[in-house]
């Protein structure tokens, strides 16, 4: 047990204020794209909670368990590196609890996650590409010349990250009456898929889990992870997956017209290739119910839709 002494008590009642706020995203049913018998597919709208997208879930449990740990206090600068989406999720939190930030980030990050950024006052540091092994390496170098300036929460490593997903699973038996036989996503930190599956696991072994990863090295899926090439996180076990599919960013950028046009939704390209993933998936099927997750929209992908636009609307 913790002493009481080492626990920040007005960070963790700032925290308890906010936890309404993270999680409880709606589950969307997919009924124009994708249509076959006894098959349905869903997807969580993890853009509708504090934060911004689904990494406000691991964001938010990462920063409380540092809390009731002892290892992050006021004063202190939390420090991580970041594709774009756990950043932001990060900085709501921060500037929640009044907490200063530092994030190392790709420097091909899209302009509008860099503008969201600063105007929470994180202090970005740049790092060469569009991929996070160059952040992950330049967020441990800062916290190795300062560990006691910084809580470095890394959230590749972190096991707080995946066991936040416990909820997200939670949340989709509750939603699909226990009724849920498939979950995919894609690979990034893992997280997502790592808690959501063993929890879904636990509850029923039968329930596959199908993991989703880009085509090739050479993709532009932000935040999607060609394992084969990439640096694997730690938190990730490779047995848990019961199969694996692969999605080209083609495909994601003309689901996003698809699901525009059809469904009503502006998602972002990960988001469109985890249908893409859920699809694949789900033509495969005689029967069942297939949740992935839509992890955010496209409020942050101006660029992309443009391109999506030009080339399919």
């Amino acid at each position: 047990m913790i002493p009481i002494g080492h626990i920040d008590s007005d960070l963790l009642r700032n925290m308890e204020t906010i936890k309404h706020l993270v999680g409880n995203t709606p589950l969307f049913p997919i009924k124009r794209i994708f249509k076959k018998k006894n098959v349905k597919i869903f997807a969580k709208m993890e853009w509708r909670q504090f934060g911004g997208s689904i990494k406000s879930r691991p964001a938010f449990n990462i920063i409380k368990q540092a809390i009731l740990r002892g290892d992050l206090k006021k004063g202190m600068t939390l420090l991580d590196a970041s594709s774009g989406n756990t950043g932001i999720a990060y900085a709501h939190i921060a500037a929640a609890l009044k907490l200063k930030m530092k994030l190392v980030i790709p420097e091909g990050a899209t302009v509008e996650r860099k503008r969201i950024l600063k105007m929470f006052g994180v202090d970005l540091v740049y790092s060469e590409g569009k991929r996070t092994s160059g952040s992950q390496d330049a967020a441990r170098i800062i916290y190795a010349e300062n560990p006691d300036q910084y809580f470095y929460a890394d959230q590749y490593s972190n096991n707080d990250n995946w066991y936040a997903h416990y909820l997200t699973a939670e949340e989709i038996l509750q939603q699909t009456n226990q009724g849920v036989t498939h979950f995919c996503c894609s690979l990034g930190t893992t997280g997502t898929f790592m808690g959501t599956g063993r929890r879904l696991k636990a509850f029923n072994p039968d329930i596959q889990l199908v993991s989703l990863q880009p085509d090739h090295s050479e993709h532009n899926l932000e935040g999607w992870k060609h394992l084969a090439t990439a640096k694997i996180p730690s938190i990730y076990d490779d047995s848990l997956a019961d199969d694996t599919l692969f999605v080209n960013t083609e495909e994601a950028y003309k689901m996003i017209a698809d699901i525009s046009l059809h469904e009503g939704l502006l998602v972002s390209p990960s988001s469109a290739a985890n249908l893409v993933g859920a699809i694949k998936l789900a033509e495969t099927l005689d029967n069942g119910i297939v949740v992935t997750v839509f992890t955010d929209n496209a409020a942050k992908y101006s660029q992309v839709i443009d391109e999506v636009a030009a080339q399919y609307l």
